[in-house]
C-alpha cells in the first residue's frame, strides 16, 4: 500500500524578509502554517564568517516537529553551501551526502536516503546557478549522482533552481525518469513572477497536489514563496 508524504523547499533568504529584517521566528512559523514531513531550504546558512545557521538548531528543535539531516559540514550551520533537509521526527535517515557539482558561484546540492513508514524515498536539495549554461552542468551532476547510487529508489529533488522555463536546463529532466511537478509561480513574493522553485520527482512518484503556500507571514517572510507537493510512495 502506498504512503502519502508531504514536501516542501523553501528558500528563507537567510531569514531575511521583505521588511529587511532577519527573522528566523518568522520562518519557523510559516514552516510550521506548512507542515510538510520533509523539506528542503536554500540559502539556510549566513555566507560569511562561520555561516552560522539562519535558523537556530535550538528553535527548530524547541518549535518545530523537525530535525535537520545530520551534515556536520560547520559547527553552527545545518546545511551545505546553503542547502539543508528538514525531517518530521520519526523519518529514518539512513545515508547521507554532499553533491559536489561544476560551479561559476558557490553552489552545491545535499542528498539523503530515507526511510518513511517503512518506504525508501531519496531526497535531494539543490540550489543551482543563475547561468544557464552552469545549470545544465549542474542539473547533469544531479542526475549522475542519482545514477552512481547503488540503490534505486524513488526520488524527489526540490530547490530553487532558478530556471524560468521548463525547458532549458531542465531538459536533461527528458532523457532521465523523472518529471517536473507543475506548481504556481514563486517568485518575487511581492508579486510571482518566475517559477525558480521547483519539485522534481522519478517516475514512480505520483503527486496528488501541489501548490505554493501563501499567507500573510509567507508574503513577508522571504523573496520567495514556499513550493510544496502531496508525494504517494511505495
Amino acid at each position: 500500500m502506498s504512503h502519502q508524504v508531504k514536501v516542501a523547499t523553501y528558500n528563507i533568504r537567510k531569514a531575511v524578509g521583505l521588511d529587511q529584517r532577519r527573522n528566523p521566528a518568522r520562518i519557523i512559523n510559516v514552516l510550521n502554517e506548512i507542515d510538510a514531513d520533509i523539506i528542503t531550504l536554500q540559502e539556510v546558512d549566513r555566507r560569511f564568517g562561520a555561516r552560522v545557521s539562519a535558523l537556530p538548531l535550538a528553535m527548530l528543535e524547541a518549535e518545530t516537529p523537525w530535525m535537520p539531516v545530520p551534515l556536520h559540514f560547520r559547527p553552527a550551520a545545518i546545511g551545505w553551501h546553503g542547502n539543508a533537509i528538514l525531517v518530521r521526527k520519526g523519518i529514518e535517515v539512513r545515508n547521507v551526502a554532499p553533491i559536489e557539482m561544476p560551479t561559476l558561484e558557490p553552489r552545491g546540492a545535499v542528498m539523503a536516503e530515507l526511510s518513511v513508514a517503512g518506504h525508501s524515498l531519496r531526497v535531494i536539495g539543490v540550489h543551482l546557478d543563475l547561468s544557464g549554461l552552469w545549470r545544465r552542468k549542474q542539473v547533469r551532476a544531479l542526475l549522475a549522482a542519482i545514477d552512481a547510487c547503488p540503490r534505486l529508489m524513488p526520488t524527489v529533488m526540490m530547490g530553487d533552481f532558478n530556471q524560468w522555463s521548463d525547458s532549458g536546463a531542465l531538459s536533461e529532466l527528458a532523457f532521465h525518469h523523472h518529471r517536473i511537478v507543475q506548481t504556481p509561480k514563486s517568485f518575487h513574493t511581492s508579486r510571482p513572477v518566475a517559477r525558480l522553485d521547483r519539485i522534481v520527482v522519478s517516475h514512480d512518484i505520483q503527486v496528488s497536489a501541489a501548490d505554493c503556500h501563501v499567507s500573510l507571514l509567507s508574503k513577508q517572510a522571504s523573496d520567495h514563496l514556499p513550493v510544496w507537493a502531496a508525494l504517494h510512495i511505495g
